[in-house]
C-alpha cells in the first residue's frame, strides 16, 4: 500500500524508479547509458527549479525566497497587518488575499469578529489587497481557484497552505514570515530535502483522497522520514487522479511536517484552470530526464483500502476494514494512548460506543479546504441517494468549499439530494476543523473529512469535564455510515454508481462581492478599528543574563499549537493580544497563565527601574545565589519564564502558540526538539530562545529557576553549547544549544522581537 525507501533515489524518465544501492552498482547508468552525479541530479527535482526562480540569495544552499503571492484568514491578517503598520508598511508589495473563514459567526464574542471583517476590508482598500467576505470561500479554496499558478510560490499564514496539486509551491507559517514580504523581506532557509511520492496504479471505487492522504501520514509522521522536507508527487499513478483528488491529497500533506509540496502537471490540472477561466496560469511541470530524491514514498494506488484515522491524530491510522475486524483491541489501544493525550483528566471511552459488534458513531463532518470539494460532495450525495440519516442522534452535517461550488450543487440537484437525506448543507465555513463549529455532544464520536483530530480540536473542555472526539474519514465512507444511520460503514462496502458531474464554475459571485484593489492602494482609507483591536504590548531587547522560570513542564510525545493556545471560541480574541494570552496553555496547563503573569512582575518591576526583589519576593535568595558567582543586577539581568515541552509546535501556524508566552513574558522554550520549522520560528520571530535540552532526564523542574549568563553574547557570536544554571541551594550547571540560526534570527533575537528589529533597522 504505501512503503519507504531506505534512501535516496533517482528517478529516470518519470517513470523508474532506481535506489541509491541499485545506482551505485551500475543500474543507473546502464539505464542513462552515462554516469549522472548526485548534486546535478538533485537540480532535477521541480522543488528544485522553483525555488532557484524564487531564491535572491545567489546561493542555493542558503535560501532567501521572494513569494509571488500571499494568503491569510480572520485569525491571522489583524496581528500580521498591526505588525507590519507598526513596522513601516506602506502598501502590499504582491497580492495579499484576506478571507474570512475562522472567525465567521458574529454572534460570538459580541462585534468582535465583524469588527475584525471591518478592519480587513478597509485594510485591503488602503494597502492595495483583495478581501474575500464571510461565508464566500474558505481560504485555501479560493486560492486554488483565484490565486494558484503553475511555477509559483504563495506563502499563507494557515498551516494548510498547500497547493502542490495544482503546480503551486505553497507554504503555511507564521505571521511574522508574512510580515517580512510584507515589508520586502526575504524567507530564509536552508535548501529542504526533496521526498518523492511516487504513485502508481488507480484507486478502486470508492476510495477517495482522504484515504490516500492517511495512508502516506500513517507511513511517514511517526519516523520523521518527510519532516521538513519537499513532498514532489510524480510516477504513473498521477495521472489516473483528477484535479479534485489530487487537491483533496495535497491538502493534508501538511500532517506529515513536511515543508511544502509539488505535483507533476498534466492536462488535468490544465483543465482545471481552464474550468475556472485562468487557462494561462498552466504550465507542464515534470521533473528532469534524471532526478535525484532523498527518500522515496511508493504509493500503490489501486492497494489503498478506506482508512480512519482515530483520536488523536491523523497518524493514528487503521482501514476501516481493520478496525471493524478488531474493535475491541484498537479501541482499547486508542483509550490507553488517550490516558497521555488528555493526562487522565477525564474518563475517555470508545469501547461504548460498540453495539452488536458494530460501531457506532454520532455525528458525520464533511467539510473545509479538505472535504468540501466538489467531487467529494457529489460522491457523497451519490452514496446517499435514496436512502436516509434516521432520526436518531447521528447527524450529518456538509460545508461546500465555496460559493461557486455550492450554487453548482444547487444547479446540478446535488443539494437537494443531500438534504433529502436530512443532511444539513451549510456555508463555506473552516469552524468544524478547529472547533468552532459542529461541536459534538459529551462523550460524541464524530467522523470528519476535515483535516485534523488533535485533543480539544472539537470543542472538549477537559477542566470543565467535558471530552468529545474526531476520527478522520473520507467523505465517501463518511457518507456510507451516514447511509448505515450511524455504523461505521466502508464507501467500497456500498454498491454505489458514481455519477461524476461536470463541474461549472461561476466567477460571477466573486466578481459581484470580492474586494480586489487590483493592487491600487488608497493611502486616504481610513482603517476600521474595533475595541478589542489591540496593539502588541512594547516588548525590550535580550538582556545581557537571563533568569527564567520554568513555568509549566509537558512530557507528552508532541505537543500540538491548539494545546499552547486553544483554537475555537478563543478565537475570538487573535486580535487582542492579552486578551488572547490569557487562555495560553489553558486547555493543557490551566495554572500557566497565574505562574507566568506572576514571574513577569519582576521584569515590569525591572523595566521601571523598580527592586524585582520586592515585586517578586522568590527572587531575590535566587538573585543572592547568582551574585555568589556572578555579577549580575536590575541593569544587566532579564527575568521571565519559559515552558519544557518534549516536542512542540505539530499543527497549526498560528503565531499565537509563541506570541502569547511573550506578552506573559515568555523568554524561552526548552525543547528536545520542535515539531515544525514553522512553531521554532514564530518563537524566532517574537524573540523567544529556541532552546534544545538533549534528551534523558531533565536536570530542572517545573518551578525551578533557571539562569543563563551572557546569553545575548552567546547569540550575537553564535555559541554553539551554552551554559546554563539550575539555581536553588546551590547552582547545578547544564548546557543548552540553539541549533542553527540565520544572521537575520540573532539580530531579531537581540532585539527582543521582529518588530523592534525592524524599527531597528
Amino acid at each position: 500500500m504505501v512503503k519507504l525507501s531506505n534512501g535516496g533515489a533517482y528517478l529516470v524518465g518519470g517513470t523508474q524508479i532506481i535506489e541509491e544501492a541499485e545506482a551505485k552498482a551500475g543500474a543507473l547508468a546502464a539505464a542513462v547509458g552515462k554516469e549522472v552525479s548526485k548534486e546535478e541530479a538533485s537540480k532535477n527535482t521541480i522543488a528544485y527549479g522553483i525555488l532557484k526562480e524564487h531564491n535572491t540569495s545567489g546561493n542555493m544552499d542558503k535560501l532567501k525566497v521572494k513569494f509571488d503571492k500571499m494568503t491569510s484568514h480572520d485569525i491571522t491578517y489583524v496581528g500580521i497587518i498591526q505588525t507590519a503598520r507598526a513596522s513601516g508598511l506602506e502598501k502590499f508589495p504582491i497580492p495579499y488575499v484576506l478571507t474570512n473563514c475562522h472567525n465567521s459567526l458574529c454572534a460570538v464574542g459580541g462585534t468582535i469578529n465583524e469588527d475584525d471583517h471591518m478592519f480587513g476590508l478597509t485594510c485591503a482598500k488602503k494597502y492595495g489587497g483583495i478581501y474575500v467576505p464571510p461565508h464566500q470561500a474558505v481560504i485555501h479554496q479560493f486560492a486554488r481557484e483565484m490565486l494558484a499558478e503553475s511555477g509559483k510560490m504563495i506563502l499563507g499564514s494557515d498551516s494548510h497552505t498547500r497547493y502542490g496539486a495544482l503546480g503551486t509551491m505553497a507554504m503555511g507559517e507564521g505571521g511574522p514570515e508574512l510580515v517580512k514580504q510584507l515589508l520586502g523581506k526575504t524567507y530564509d532557509i536552508n535548501m529542504p530535502g526533496v521526498i518523492a511520492i511516487y504513485m502508481t496504479g488507480k484507486p478502486e471505487k470508492g476510495v477517495g483522497p482522504q484515504d490516500v492522504a492517511l495512508a502516506i501520514i500513517g507511513a511517514v509522521f511517526g519516523n520523521g522520514y518527510v519532516k521538513n522536507k519537499v513532498l514532489e508527487f510524480v510516477g504513473p499513478g498521477v495521472a489516473n487522479l483528477s484535479a479534485d483528488f489530487r487537491i483533496g491529497v495535497d491538502v493534508m500533506t501538511t500532517e506529515t511536517t513536511c515543508l511544502s509540496s509539488i505535483w507533476k502537471t498534466d492536462d488535468e490540472v490544465k483543465k482545471f484552470y481552464e474550468i475556472h477561466n485562468r487557462a494561462e496560469a498552466y504550465k507542464e511541470l515534470n521533473p528532469g530526464a534524471v532526478a535525484y530524491y532523498d527518500g522515496v514514498v511508493y504509493v500503490e494506488l489501486d492497494k489503498i483500502k478506506p482508512m480512519i484515522a482515530m483520536p488523536f491524530h491523523p497518524s493514528n491510522t487503521y482501514t476501516i476494514e481493520e478496525l471493524n475486524a478488531n474493535l475491541d483491541d484498537i479501541l482499547r489501544d486508542v483509550e490507553k494512548k488517550a490516558l497521555v493525550s488528555l493526562d487522565g483528566q477525564v474518563d475517555f471511552k470508545l469501547t461504548d460506543k460498540v453495539r452488536d459488534g458494530k460501531l457506532y458513531v454520532d455525528q458525520g463532518i464533511i467539510a473545509g479546504c479538505a472535504g468540501g470539494g466538489f467531487e467529494n460532495i457529489c460522491a457523497a450525495a451519490d452514496i446517499l441517494k435514496g436512502a436516509h440519516i434516521g432520526d436518531d442522534k447521528f447527524t450529518l452535517s456538509v460545508y461546500p468549499a465555496s460559493t461557486p461550488i455550492y450554487i453548482e450543487l444547487a444547479r446540478n440537484g446535488r443539494l437537494a439530494d443531500l438534504m433529502a437525506t436530512g443532511a444539513i448543507v451549510k456555508t463555506a465555513f473552516c469552524g468544524p476543523c478547529f472547533g468552532a463549529g459542529d461541536t459534538p455532544a459529551n462523550n460524541a464520536f464524530s467522523i470528519r473529512h476535515s483535516t485534523r483530530n488533535f485533543p480539544n480540536r472539537e470543542g472538549s473542555k477537559l477542566q470543565n469535564g467535558q471530552i468529545s472526539s474526531v476520527a478522520l474519514m473520507d467523505a465517501r465512507s463518511i457518507a456510507a455510515t451516514a447511509a448505515n444511520k450511524g455504523i461505521l460503514t466502508a464507501a467500497t462496502d456500498m454498491d454505489t454508481e458514481f455519477t461524476g458531474p461536470v463541474y461549472h464554475f461561476d466567477s460571477s459571485i466573486y466578481e459581484n462581492r470580492v474586494f480586489d484593489s487590483k493592487g491600487v492602494a488608497d493611502s486616504e482609507q481610513e482603517i476600521q478599528f474595533g475595541p478589542n483591536i489591540k496593539d502588541w504590548p512594547a516588548m525590550v531587547a535580550l538582556p545581557e543574563n537571563l533568569i527564567i522560570k520554568v513555568v509549566s513542564e509537558i512530557h507528552d510525545p508532541v505537543t500540538t499549537t491548539d494545546e499552547l493556545i486553544p483554537s475555537g471560541e478563543t478565537s475570538s480574541y487573535r486580535s487582542n493580544p492579552l486578551g488572547l494570552a490569557e487562555f495560553a496553555l489553558s486547555r493543557k496547563d490551566p495554572a500557566y497563565v497565574g505562574r507566568a503573569k506572576e514571574v513577569q512582575k519582576a521584569e515590569k518591576a525591572r523595566e521601571a527601574g523598580e527592586c524585582m526583589g520586592e515585586a517578586l519576593p522568590e527572587l531575590k535568595p535566587i538573585m543572592d545565589k547568582i551574585k555568589e558567582t556572578y555579577d549580575v543586577n536590575k541593569s544587566n539581568v532579564g527575568v521571565g519564564s519559559t515552558i519544557f515541552a518534549v516536542k512542540p509546535g505539530d499543527g497549526s501556524a498560528r503565531e499565537q502558540a509563541a506570541s502569547c508566552q511573550k506578552v506573559l513574558g515568555g523568554w524561552a522554550n526548552v525543547a528536545n526538539e520542535y515539531a515544525t520549522k514553522r512553531y521554532r520560528s514564530n518563537l524566532i520571530n517574537w524573540g523567544m530562545l529556541p532552546f534544545v535540552i538533549e534528551k534523558g532526564d531533565l536536570p530542572f523542574a517545573n518551578g525551578d529557576y533557571l539562569f543563563i549568563p551572557g546569553i545575548a553574547k552567546a547569540v550575537a557570536e553564535k555559541t554553539a553549547d551554552i551554559k546554563a544554571y539550575v539555581v536553588n541551594k546551590d547552582m547545578k550547571e547544564f548546557s543548552l544549544t540553539l541549533g542553527d540560526l540565520t544572521d537575520d534570527e540573532r539580530k531579531i533575537i537581540l532585539d527582543g522581537c521582529l518588530i523592534n528589529y525592524y524599527r531597528n533597522n
